[in-house]
């Protein structure tokens, strides 16, 4: 059924309907819209489901229905009010009847950008929080201070900012500061979820300097946390302290595997393995005891068991957690590599290529380490090497097979020493030692 159609049945019955939030926003910025939600105002629940019975309802604390429009399958909830009653994400009572205005309904909404209204018949914009002007300035602020009433909306404000690449209010960063003792309330995949679609946007870094700013980064994630004001050595590490290389290095692995950007410069890798693996790759400097400073030998080894740590709190996929440990303990040995023994170069990219993460994964973690140094296109060419390096390795060993008497660890040690020699030759091949 076309969406107008839907209109003017909820019209005819003494009811309207808009497009409500993101698409409203998404449409006003003239970007994709990936969902369509509406909101209808003066009629009930029971009516709504009277007049399409064939809606799919879902949703325990208020009934949200689902049916196709457009094409598309839409969300259309009653106007409603909602008020706190309990901690955390999901305490609250919702009021949603026929006298439910639009203007009420939008009041309860996180961000002014996201509290806008269009009519469906009319194309008429409904915009009582001035969330267009925030738009025009790039801004993000909270329609009210009920935005204290939901703590999830830090992770939300947070995210916005890195997918839009928007400021957050002075006021609003004072909001999501009042809200700290209230996130450990939230449950670990609301986080994860936050942080995986931060992750995935152009700026990832944007994310978690809000949550610096204000001042929540160490509820969830401690481990970033404690890298900020860690010095490195200047000579390496010209950006400052190991919090601003982490975020150089995020921003800049998130431009190499932006298929979007169309500037990849290595093989396809999966995208959110390398961008966490490149997120937690330093943590280890987070432990490094101030009168070592700004030296860090060793925290590699000393990163993983906080990786174990961040990961268990959130419960992240498997395959991310194999992943960043490998590049946490792993990461520093790419720019060695030129320096490595070929045995232990075989060895070092026979694991990246066993992990999820692969070695064009690992490379890009090893690229990002190098242009996250006030270097945003520095070349490492160990790693931009390392795919090319590792397919001439499996090249020289393509096709042997284990005569019948002989032993597997003896076969092991000829396809060890196969692929060393195969490490030899490349170098020679490529002027380097």
């Amino acid at each position: 059924m076309e969406i107008a159609q839907i209109a003017k049945r909820i019209e005819a019955n003494g009811g309207r309907l808009y497009l409500v939030g993101g698409a409203v926003r998404d449409w006003l910025m003239k970007l994709p819209q990936k969902d369509s939600d509406y909101c209808v105002v003066g009629l009930s629940k029971e009516r709504f489901q009277q007049l399409f019975p064939h809606a799919k309802v879902t949703g325990q604390s208020f009934p949200v229905f689902r049916m196709p429009a457009d094409g598309t399958e839409a969300e259309f909830a009653m106007a409603r009010k909602e008020r706190k009653v309990g901690l955390g994400h999901t305490g609250f009572e919702f009021d949603a009847n026929e006298s439910i205005t639009l203007e009420q309904d939008l009041s309860r909404r996180d961000l002014t950008i996201n509290a806008i209204a269009k009519d469906v018949l009319t194309d008429e914009v409904f915009d009582p929080f001035h969330g267009q002007s925030d738009l025009l300035s790039c801004t993000l602020r909270a329609v009210s201070d009920a935005f204290c009433e939901d703590p999830l909306r830090v992770y939300r404000a947070a995210r916005f900012a890195a997918q839009l690449s928007f400021r957050i209010h002075a006021d609003t960063i004072r909001l999501m500061n009042a809200l700290k003792d209230e996130l450990s309330c939230l449950s670990p995949e609301r986080v994860f979820e936050e942080l995986r679609k931060a992750l995935r946007t152009k700026r990832p870094s944007i994310f978690f300097r809000a949550l610096r700013e204000a001042r929540v980064l160490d509820v969830h994630f401690p481990e970033l946390d404690g890298l900020v004001g860690v010095l490195q050595p200047p000579r390496y590490h010209p950006e400052g302290d190991a919090f601003e290389h982490t975020m150089q290095c995020i921003d800049a692995v998130a431009l190499l595997t932006d298929s979007a950007a169309g500037n990849r410069e290595l093989m396809p890798v999966k995208s959110d393995e390398v961008r966490f693996s490149t997120l937690l790759h330093d943590v280890g400097k987070g432990v490094t005891p101030p009168y070592k400073w700004p030296s860090h030998r060793g925290h590699e080894k000393a990163g993983v068991p906080l990786v174990e740590s961040l990961c268990s709190r959130l419960k992240v996929p498997a395959t991310w957690v194999k992943s960043a440990k490998f590049a946490t303990q792993e990461h520093m040995r790419i720019h060695n590599l030129h320096a490595t023994k070929p045995e232990q170069v075989v060895d070092l990219l026979t694991k990246a290529d066993r992990n999820p993460l692969s070695v064009e994964g690992f490379a890009l973690v090893g690229l990002a380490d190098m242009r996250g140094r006030n270097h945003p296109e520095a070349h490492c060419k160990n790693a931009e090497t390392m795919p090319n390096l590792w397919e001439f390795i499996r090249a020289s060993t393509e096709g042997n097979q284990k005569p019948p008497d002989m032993p597997g660890a003896e076969y092991g040690r000829v396809i060890m020493a196969n692929r060393a020699d195969a490490v030899v030759k490349w170098r020679q091949k490529h002027r380097t030692r």
